[in-house]
């Protein structure tokens, strides 16, 4: 019984020792920022969330900076939240990717899947190639 507790442990850890390092950077709609990743907060920041309605819809926006001189493939994320905080439709919301440019602020936007969202989350992370 041991040997099976010490090879799923084994296991265990070569596994997390193989994935991919997807650690990033968050902001809310109302501001608060949240580094998961030290090295990458180095590097980028995030600022500026913001939220306007359109039409009965919510639309969010959030400005990821550089702040190195060198190239960045990014990939951000919105997720979009309901009024109880429960997250709204969570597989419509795809990874999209972002170039950024050494020292280069770009705004990215997302429009909420319906009408129930009252806030919104963006998260940043590495690109990797696979």
């Amino acid at each position: 019984m041991k040997l099976i507790k010490w090879v799923m442990l084994v296991v265990t850890f070569t596994l997390v020792g193989c994935a991919n390092h997807t650690s990033g950077l968050a902001i809310s709609s109302d501001g608060n920022v949240r580094a998961d990743n030290s090295s990458l907060a180095r590097e980028v920041a995030t600022s500026d969330a913001r939220a306007r309605m359109v039409g009965d819809i919510m639309q969010g926006s959030v400005v990821i900076s550089s702040k190195v001189s060198t190239d960045m493939r990014l990939q951000y994320k919105f997720t979009w939240y309901d009024i109880s905080g429960f997250v709204i439709d969570e597989q419509a919301n795809s990874w999209q990717s972002a170039t950024l440019h050494g020292m280069q602020n770009i705004q990215v936007t997302s429009v909420a899947p319906n009408a129930t969202a009252t806030r919104f989350e963006v998260y940043v992370r590495k690109a990797f190639s696979n």
